[in-house]
């Protein structure tokens, strides 16, 4: 019974030693193809060198678009033809008709227009107060105004420019701009002095071309 006991002892031995080997060996072949697979990936690089990866140049780069630019100069451009297209220097006298109110009307525009302004047979549909502005300022106003209700399809405005008591003298002299400025605006087909009940002296109906 000893004796088999040994063996059976020895045949356990000679299996763990198996196993030991064979793990031995499975690690060995584990390390070796890992060496391979290494091997492998750098062959190239080990062949020609470092190399550097080359940039796709099909690709542009675009920067983000500029925010538009404020139109500032344009801005100042449309100011500076609103001052130049009305000026104080023109003398409006010797286109005003003299009868009972100072009137004006472009060459073409019978003398029934300024009738039936007169007459308040056209309908007020904007106006402009010039009481208490500097004359730069007025002239400014004034031209603003005009463009705009033409651009938007008024016909008939109400200019008011006061009576001029408050000036030194009471000189209207206010008045005497509005016309001069009102006879070079292009959109201004002719205007009279308001009835009494619209202002009087101290106001024009103005009829514009329709836009």
């Amino acid at each position: 019974m000893k004796t088999n006991s040994l063996k059976d002892l020895g045949a356990i031995g000679r299996k763990l030693a198996e196993e030991r080997q064979a793990a031995a060996a499975r690690e060995a072949a584990r390390l070796e193809a890992q060496r391979k697979a290494h091997a492998e990936k750098t062959l190239f690089v080990r062949s020609v060198g470092a190399v550097k990866a080359i940039g796709d140049h099909r690709r542009v780069k675009l920067s983000p678009a500029p925010p538009p630019p404020l139109a500032v100069q344009q801005q100042l451009d449309e100011k500076r033809v609103l001052m130049e297209a009305i000026s104080d220097e023109f003398d409006a006298g010797t286109l005003l008709e003299v009868d009972d109110a100072l009137s004006f009307r472009r060459p073409g525009i019978g003398v029934d227009v300024t009738r039936k302004l007169r007459r308040g047979e056209w309908t007020l549909q904007r106006e402009i107060d010039l009481h208490g502005l500097r004359r730069e300022d007025a002239r400014e106003a004034l031209s603003t105004f005009i463009r705009e209700a033409h651009r938007q399809g008024i016909r008939c405005v109400r200019v008011v420019h006061g009576k001029g008591l408050g000036s030194p003298g009471k000189v209207p002299v206010l008045k005497g701009r509005v016309h001069s400025w009102l006879v070079q605006k292009s959109e201004v087909l002719a205007f009279v002095q308001a009835r009494r009940d619209e202002g009087g002296a101290g106001a024009l109906v103005v009829l514009l071309k329709a836009s």
